[in-house]
């Protein structure tokens, strides 16, 4: 990995308080607070560590209805059947969260995906399971093979409600990695997490995400609880400039919930400053390209790159700029190749991807030869 030392020309390197993140607490056994854009992580604790994921499992259950959706293997206007299965182990009876769906009824796809992300309906979710692959285990199977192509390393899914099993797992990272792909992936569908309440069946019922109707900014995602896990929460905001994504769990009430995840979500909107550090098409840093014509390239962000720094933590930046050295031609403007990491005290809170503001393509035998001495002489520094 090439790392080249780049201190922030706008910036000074002088020591300072420790970053923000030493001010900040919650009371969540589990938490992690992530900029949704770059994958940055804000705030952590015991993030990778395995939880229940309770009806946040759900998140997972609409990534692969959404998926479905995308290859034209479902439709939103599709109806799905209510089996007896889903209307006793989802229904009213059941004694958890419900879409109250009636017994050999058919509900359209839509309407199932609102039930789900906004009443948590678990009815909804098994209807959706069988409807798209006949059985829960069938949708599980699914969901983990999904769950892998996104990276989920730490999740495993046995059902698409979120309902206890000793084999469903997941982690806070996990839950906020799956809530950047579906707000990356699937943009146009995210208004169904902050509608404020649905109706169904003549039963009306709020968002669980008491958040939504705070006023502070906050569009989604999905609530969980169960006796064991206690109370959690996937949250996402734009307030303050960017979108951050926030997950607690392990909580006592649906009031601390609330609370915790408020304080969170509102320290890493206001906690920060953005500063813009450089112009759109300014040279970050260059890279060498190994046999090329020319010999480096330089590298640029996608538009200016704008940080997001602790307030009152200038003084404590430093930067640098990585990548898998030697770079070989042919390189292709705007190809992503390096990363610029930005650092307070050593903790790193910002990474923004670099690309190649021109191409490269392969050099003569004299540049070869001349690259493959000082190689020889010096190592590809």
């Amino acid at each position: 990995m090439k790392r080249l030392g780049h201190i922030l020309a706008i910036l000074l390197v002088m020591a300072v308080p420790a970053w923000a993140q030493a001010d900040f607490d919650t009371k969540a056994k589990f938490a992690i607070l992530m900029d949704q854009e770059t994958g940055t992580v804000i705030f952590q604790k015991d993030a990778d560590l395995p939880m229940e994921p309770a009806s946040m499992a759900k998140l997972m259950t609409i990534a692969v209805v959404f998926n479905e959706i995308r290859t034209g293997r479902v439709k939103l206007s599709d109806e799905f059947f209510v089996s007896e299965h889903a209307w006793r182990t989802g229904g009213a009876t059941s004694g958890g969260s419900t879409m109250f769906a009636e017994l050999n009824s058919k509900i359209s796809v839509e309407n199932l995906i609102r039930s789900v992300v906004i009443q948590s309906g678990n009815d909804a979710a098994i209807i959706l399971a069988e409807g798209i692959a006949g059985s829960e285990t069938s949708f599980a199977a699914m969901m983990n093979e999904q769950a892998e192509e996104i990276g989920l390393s730490g999740s495993h899914f046995t059902n698409p409600t979120g309902l206890p099993d000793p084999d469903m797992r997941v982690t806070a990272r996990d839950l906020a990695d799956l809530a950047r792909y579906l707000i990356r992936e699937f943009p146009q569908y995210y208004h169904y997490f902050s509608e404020p309440g649905m109706e169904w069946n003549g039963i009306k019922q709020p968002n669980r995400n008491s958040l939504i109707e705070m006023g502070i900014g906050v569009d989604g995602l999905k609530t969980g609880h169960t006796q064991e896990a206690g109370y959690g929460s996937v949250i996402s905001t734009k307030e303050g400039g960017r979108r951050l994504i926030a997950v607690i769990h392990g909580l006592t009430s649906m009031s601390e919930r609330a609370e915790e995840g408020r304080k969170l979500i509102t320290w890493g909107a206001r906690a920060f400053e953005r500063v813009a550090a450089y112009a759109d098409g300014a040279i970050v840093a260059y890279a060498d390209v190994y046999g090329g014509e020319p010999g480096n390239v330089g590298l640029i962000g996608n538009g200016e790159i704008a940080l997001y720094l602790p307030r009152g933590s200038r003084k404590c930046l430093s930067a640098e700029v990585s990548y898998n050295a030697p770079l070989i031609p042919p390189v292709t403007a705007g190809d992503k190749i390096a990363e610029l990491r930005v650092f307070c005290d050593d903790r790193l809170v910002q990474i923004a991807p670099l690309y190649a503001a021109q191409s490269v393509v392969e050099g003569g035998i004299t540049r070869k030869a001349a690259d493959a001495l000082r190689q020889l002489a010096l190592g590809w520094l």
